[in-house]
């Protein structure tokens, strides 16, 4: 049973987001550019309040505050993920964005696509999700362009429009499903779609979900993800194929459970774009060169091994642990990938040729992230698509679980790819170590550590994703 409440200290990691970006923006205007580095200290601070609080809000039954918004076990679990997320990429982009004239917007931009992140899976109301949607959207707009090059600026643009039409489409479809229904609410929106009409129904809801399916950079809105990660820094890219990806998934997860499968046939609307996200993601990495671009089409891939769990979400009571264990390795797994570019000038795969004898340990960070996308044991991907492929046996979809191992299978190759030349002799022409990263070397092996760790310990974690 969920309980209703109105205390604002049951948001504390949400207002220790929200805190720190304020005071990233306040502290840094009036902070000489030199000693920028303490914006960065108080929003790990902030971050570091905010997990505290999840934790603590962790030991207390499932609640709903302000009748909008869900404390349970998967709003937890993406509190986590996304504050320890964005606690890593803070402080493995220190080289990057050190002395930058908006180091501090950098940091506060970053702590706002974390907050709405974190609101869009808690969110319990389509109007709350839409705001949470904006949040997780206008902020990261400007981090696309944060740099102010003419690569990341066009990227910026390419991501701003796309938003665009992805946040009007969301919209629309909130109003055709608030027609049907009557309500926003989700817990009120089975009864209301049962006696509304199925037909505007199913549109909103394919709208709403085209709009969460922009964020995710699930097929097909997924145009934006290649050209937008391959025209920003690392560590924006970092942010962007990570924080919005993890609440975008986790409130489509949400949204889903509340909408009768006899009323919208969603399972397997889900299920096709799951089959097509991770299929299209793979063939298209097979071809890239650039390693960016690369890791660009392998989160497409990802997003599509997740939708896998979304599919039969109401069929299994596997699908939450599936969910949020998945949702934890490809956020720590895939920072470490991008915090080993960033600590390496290379940018194509044959640029990092013999990083293995010259930087052994990023090499073997690099290696663990890569085969980790894959899902090679031990580490935290494995786990989640070994319970993703049995929720879809549970499910009813073993179909779809047989087409993602031949899927994780062929995505090897061009891991492969890049894997190989780590360990060859060096290039007549190697990339310049001049502008290497130590903070994102030091990051890429942490991440790639905790990736390990989390596989290691995967049975203790599960069970505490099951909690209802």
């Amino acid at each position: 049973m969920v309980m209703m409440n109105e205390d604002p200290a049951t948001l504390i990691p949400e207002l220790a987001l929200l805190a720190g970006a304020v005071l990233a923006v306040l502290v840094g205007a009036w902070t000489p550019r030199r000693r920028q580095g303490r914006v960065r200290v108080l929003a790990l601070v902030a971050v570091g309040v905010g997990l505290i609080g999840t934790i603590t809000a962790a030991t207390k039954p499932p609640s709903t505050t302000f009748d909008t918004y869900v404390l349970d076990t998967t709003t937890h679990a993406v509190r986590a993920i996304v504050l320890v997320s964005v606690a890593l990429i803070l402080w493995w982009s220190r080289d990057a964005v050190a002395a930058h004239p908006r180091e501090s917007e950098f940091t506060a931009l970053v702590l706002l696509g974390g907050l709405g992140a974190v609101l869009m899976a808690g969110a319990a109301d389509l109007l709350l999700l839409f705001a949470a949607f904006l949040l997780a959207s206008v902020p990261l707009y400007a981090l696309a362009g944060w740099a102010k090059s003419g690569a990341t600026t066009e990227a910026a643009l390419k991501y701003y429009l796309s938003g665009a039409f992805a946040g009007v489409t969301m919209l629309a479809g909130t109003t055709l499903l608030y027609g049907a229904a009557g309500t926003t609410g989700y817990d009120t929106l089975p009864e209301g779609l049962a006696t509304g009409a199925a037909g505007p129904a199913a549109v909103g809801l394919v709208a709403v979900l085209a709009g969460l399916a922009f964020k995710a950079g699930a097929v097909p809105a997924h145009f934006w993800v290649p050209d937008v990660t391959d025209g920003t820094p690392p560590p924006v890219a970092a942010v962007l194929t990570t924080i919005p990806k993890i609440g975008a998934l986790a409130a489509m997860w949400r949204l889903l459970l509340d909408v009768p499968e006899d009323i919208v046939p969603w399972p397997l609307l889900i299920a096709v774009i799951a089959a097509v996200s991770m299929s299209l993601g793979n063939l298209a990495a097979f071809s890239q060169s650039s390693v960016l671009r690369l890791l660009a089409y392998s989160t497409v891939s990802q997003v599509g091994y997740v939708l896998i769990i979304i599919a039969v979400g109401a069929r299994t009571p596997e699908a939450q642990p599936a969910l949020l264990f998945y949702l934890a390795a490809y956020a720590l797994t895939n920072i470490g990938a991008f915090a080993a570019v960033a600590a390496h000038p290379a940018r194509t795969v044959d640029e990092f040729r013999g990083l293995g004898r010259r930087r052994p340990l990023l090499a073997i960070a690099l290696v663990v992230s890569l085969l980790g996308l894959v899902g090679t044991p031990p580490t935290a991907v494995f786990v989640g698509k070994l319970t993703a492929f049995t929720a879809a046996f549970d499910g009813g979809m073993a179909w779809l679980a047989v087409l993602a191992a031949v899927n994780t299978v062929a995505s090897l190759f061009y891991y492969l790819r890049w894997i190989a030349p780590l360990f060859r002799d060096e290039s007549p022409e190697p990339a310049d170590e001049s502008s290497e990263s130590r903070t994102a070397r030091h990051g890429a092996v942490t991440a790639a550590t905790l990736s390990l760790v989390l596989g290691v310990a995967a049975g203790l974690i599960l069970p505490l994703f099951a909690a209802s």
